[in-house]
């Protein structure tokens, strides 16, 4: 196997074997996973299972609560249910292969199955406990709006993801992981005065054990307004030094700095805004529902129906989406080089893509496509292009 030019300059031959056979497995995987959707999509829609569910959740209903057909917000909720705990069933054998197999095989996988039930079960109960009432909200709304319901809809989306992204790292994440105070030390003092240089809010500085379940690294920054929380995997601090974890931080802040994640929080809005207007324009057609086998309209129903008709739209705007998040990494990176982290982080970038067998030169047309982050060896060029962001 012999390394491309670009790359054969940092990662030696068997490193780039390594990471080869890794992302060989992980697509052949995926493929054979995308190739079962699609005969499961097709068996759902050509032998209407929808409207059998459907019929099926409200026929228990009225047998066992005696909730008829007047009840078609709480029949819409545990069709909901049904349908995920389904979904999740027929995706279950991909994902114990993925981690028990094919992230053992090349050494990232630490979980044990007791944590991959533990998880699994933990998702399903904050499914019951947001997705639930979320849903039952939302179909509220849209009986109660009339024909403009979908300004109602995306406000309600709007407002719960603002909720999400407040309660994520406080409630929802440690119950998957363990966050400690990053210890006293160079590395702790080496990102507060970076995060005192740009004065960032930082309230809180955590060390999170993503070895529990991985070999991955990553860090990121989370919280809003004043009150800013920077996390270091434990995987990352093993990896690098802490010159190049204080430039990826930089980078991180970067984000920060140039308010990326506001940007993306704005331009999903507008994604979720554009479904709900489309929606709109389908959710009373009756010929909608009727193509996939249903007799009634209900508007749970209508959205799923529609997300069929929707997908090739949802891909455009979803490569809307992942070309924002990749100007905003270059940005974040000049950020960091302008810092003067440009050795360090370009050292850091490598050992994190080497270390977790990342695709290092991937297909310039599938990358554009697939990826939010740019492949490394396009950050490599940046980051050593002297017109990009110059030290000050």
């Amino acid at each position: 196997v012999r390394r491309p030019l670009a790359v054969s300059s940092f990662i030696s031959r068997q490193a780039y074997i390594e990471a080869n056979a890794y992302g060989l497995d992980q697509s052949s995987l995926g493929l054979i996973n995308k190739l079962f959707d699609q005969l499961a999509t097709t068996v759902i829609i050509v032998y209407d299972l929808i409207p059998m569910l459907w019929t099926a959740v409200g026929t228990a209903m009225l047998e066992y609560a005696g909730f008829g057909a007047e009840y078609e917000i709480a029949q819409s909720v545990l069709f909901t249910f049904a349908a995920c705990l389904i979904a999740s069933f027929l995706s279950l054998p991909f994902s114990l292969y993925s981690t028990f197999v094919v992230e053992k095989k090349h050494g990232f996988n630490k979980s044990t199955l007791g944590i991959f039930v533990s998880d699994l079960l933990k998702g399903y109960g904050l499914g019951a406990v947001f997705g639930g009432p979320l849903v039952a909200a939302l179909l509220w709304v849209v009986n109660k709006t009339g024909s403009q319901f979908y300004l109602y809809a995306w406000a309600l989306m709007a407002g719960t993801q603002v909720l999400f992204i407040l309660i994520f790292p406080t409630v929802i994440q440690p119950l998957f992981n363990k966050f400690d105070p990053l210890p006293d030390g160079e590395l702790r003092s080496a990102i507060e005065a970076l995060a005192s240089r740009l004065n960032f809010p930082l309230k809180k500085l955590y060390v999170v054990d993503g070895s529990k379940r991985s070999s991955h690294s990553n860090a990121y920054v989370t919280g809003f307004f004043n009150s800013k929380k920077i996390v270091v995997y434990d995987t990352l601090i093993d990896q690098c030094s802490t010159d190049e974890i204080v430039a990826i931080i930089g980078h991180e802040l970067g984000h920060w700095k140039k308010s990326h994640l506001f940007r993306m929080l704005v331009a999903a809005q507008i994604q979720i805004f554009t479904t709900f207007f489309i929606f709109g324009l389908f959710v009373g057609e009756r010929t909608m529902y009727t193509s996939f086998g249903m007799d009634t309209m209900p508007t749970i129903i209508g959205f799923v129906f529609f997300q069929y008709l929707y997908g090739p739209l949802e891909s455009v705007l979803q490569f809307g989406m992942n070309l924002l998040s990749r100007l905003h990494e270059f940005d974040a990176d000049a950020f960091s080089k302008k810092l003067g982290f440009a050795k360090a982080l370009a050292s850091g970038l490598i050992k994190v893509h080497v270390e977790n067998k990342s695709n290092l030169n991937p297909d310039p047309l599938y990358s554009a496509y697939h990826y939010s982050h740019p492949p490394l060896v396009e950050r490599l060029n940046a980051l050593s292009d002297p017109n990009v962001a110059p030290k000050t």
